[in-house]
Formats: structure tokens, sequence, C-alpha cells
């Protein structure tokens, strides 16, 4: 879990050690972060009275206390992972210590490319408010009356009442009387919705295209996602964010 208001999360290992650094460590004064000797780890502060910019103080602390470990004891540490979202919102970063203490400091580079997909089974598929939702992509279908259907998609948008009433929501019915194509960009609207009025306009096994889900209101990269629709069917993908080792969390 995240925790947006104080911007990080997570825990690193840095296994036993002897008491004489332990008790050190336990001395090191810190605004974000403490080490908890009974887990022998780097954790978050409980409370953060600090008002420090969260991304170099927590840097600058978990350096610290890895040079009060000192080389010596470096190779027995586990490792493992802070998240950190800078001060004005729209990123990701973290830092990981790697076995034997090595330090990596990523910005999260969101990319639908490869990632994993899963069926989509009906309701919201991220954490951001539907009134801040951003909708960005393209859909093609078909349906008994295109034109019906077009209409319909059109009272969808305009009915959402977001806090964000804003974007370009352009959708077209083809001469043939039954394909219908929607363009979507920056469209502040209910993903869920706009996903359920799809599937039931769209005759069976017509469906194709992708949506983007992003926030109006202050990214989250980790809670981005796409809708992709092939041939009729719906899947979701949460992005790969961090393109070393092309792992996602």
């Amino acid at each position: 879990m995240f925790f947006y208001d104080q911007g990080c999360t997570g825990r690193i290992a840095l296994g036993p050690l002897p008491a004489d650094v332990e008790t050190r460590l336990a001395r090191l004064p810190g605004d974000w972060l403490e080490v908890d000797s009974a887990s022998h780890a780097i954790v978050l502060r409980h409370t953060q009275p600090s008002t420090t910019p969260p991304l170099p103080t927590i840097a600058g602390e978990l350096v610290r206390i890895l040079a009060e470990v000192g080389p010596e004891h470096h190779a027995g540490i586990p490792g493992g992972d802070l998240f950190v979202h800078p001060e004005g919102g729209g990123q990701l970063v973290r830092m990981r210590v790697e076995p034997g203490a090595t330090l990596h400091i990523q910005w999260a580079h969101p990319d639908f490319e490869g990632a994993t997909r899963r069926a989509y089974a009906g309701g919201q598929a991220t954490s951001i408010d539907p009134e801040v939702q951003r909708l960005d992509g393209m859909v093609r279908f078909a349906a008994p009356d295109g034109a019906a259907a077009a209409r319909a998609l059109r009272g969808v948008a305009a009915d959402f009442e977001g806090l964000y009433p804003e974007g370009d929501f352009k959708v077209t019915a083809g001469e043939d009387g039954k394909s219908v194509e929607v363009r979507l960009r920056e469209v502040n609207l209910d993903s869920a919705l706009f996903a359920a009025s799809l599937m039931e306009l769209a005759s069976t096994g017509t469906l194709e295209g992708a949506v983007e889900v992003t926030s109006l209101s202050g990214d989250q990269p980790e809670e981005h996602v796409r809708f992709l629709f092939e041939t009729g069917k719906a899947w979701v993908q949460r992005p790969i964010l961090w393109e070393t080792g092309r792992t996602s969390r």
C-alpha cells in the first residue's frame, strides 16, 4: 500500500548487526527513516513532523544509514525497496538496496508494452477516483444501429459529473449504419461506466481498441491502467514501471 500523504512506503532489511552498530543506528536523527532494531530493517517513521521534501531527505537519510552500518558489514545486508512520491505529484521513485548494499535510484516510466493482462470482470479497475479519471485512446465496434449507439455514448459522457468537464470526446457513426468509432483525448469520464457502456452497445465480438486511464488530479503512475479490447473481449493492464529488469509493482 502506498501512503500518498507521506509520499513513501517500503522497508529495507539490514540483517543482524553488531551491538555497537545497532546502538549507533538507533541514535541517528531522521525526519523520514529509522532503523527498527526488532526487525533489523530501515522503515518509515510512524510520524513525520518535518516539512522537509521527501525525495532528497529520504535519499540522504538512507545513504547516511548505510554509511553508518559500515562497508565491512554491507555484504550481509539483504536489501529491499523504498517507494517515494516526490512533492508535486506525477512521479514515483524507487530506491532499491540490493543484497550487499548496492543502491539504485530509479524514476518510474509507465509503459504498457508487454504488460500482463487480466480479464476485465466489471467495476473499477483502478483506485483513481472516477471524478478525476482521464481517458485517452480509441475504440471501434459495430452495433445494430450505429447512430443510436453513438448518441448513447455521447449521452454517457455528457451526463457524467466529473470535476474536470473537459477533453475531446469524439464519436463517429459510419455510413454503413453499423460501425462506430470513439476517440478520447484527456476526457474526464468514469472508465468503468465507459467500459460497461461499450460492452452493452457493441455487437458480439466487434469491440476493438485501447483506452488508458490516468488522473487529472496528481498522477500516481502505479495506479494507471489500460483497457484493451480485442475481438469483443475486455482486458485490463497495469503498466511496467521500471525499465531495468522490466519489473512492475
